[in-house]
Parts: structure tokens; sequence; C-alpha cells
């Protein structure tokens, strides 16, 4: 079943190349949606796909890349929009 998965990913996830790593596997597991940075510091997610691969993504996102450093993640579900094509780093202001 098609899902969306937001997440809020707080702890040293700005300047470490965050979103691109997110961005990469989510593209590589099928997935839509996208990734920005929050004034605060962290770093929030909108994906929709099948069950099994947005688990396999909130897997990937709290290990992070190598000079990340993830100290919570914050996971919500909802049934899937279908409003994205592609995943893409967004720009929030």
């Amino acid at each position: 079943m098609t899902k969306r998965m937001t997440c809020t990913i707080s702890g040293r996830t700005q300047g470490v190349m965050f979103r691109d790593f997110i961005q990469r596997s989510a593209l590589a597991l099928g997935i839509v949606g996208q990734v920005w940075n929050e004034k605060d510091g962290s770093v929030t997610v909108v994906a929709e796909g099948e069950e099994t691969v947005l688990a396999e993504l909130l897997a990937r996102i709290k290990k992070g890349p190598p000079l990340a450093r993830v100290e919570h993640v914050e996971v919500k579900y909802a049934d899937a929009m279908g409003e994205f094509e592609g995943f893409h780093i967004a720009i929030r202001k």
C-alpha cells in the first residue's frame, strides 16, 4: 500500500550532504517526494511509496551519511496524496 511518510531529523544534519544522501537513497528505492532544510537546523523529508521501501528509507535516514550525526527522528504516516513526481531537494523560506 502506498503511504506518505513525513520525517523531521535533528542532530548534525546540515552541511553534511544529508539532503543529497536522502535524495539518492529515495531515487534508488523508487520513492517520490521532497527534502529540505529547516531554519532550526533540522531536515524535513516528505516521501511517498510502498510501506516496505519507506521502511528502508527510514533505516537509511536514521543512519545518515558519514559526516552526519542523527540525534532524533520524528516520523508521521498518512495516506499518499500523489502530488510528487521524482524526488527533489527543495528550498523553503
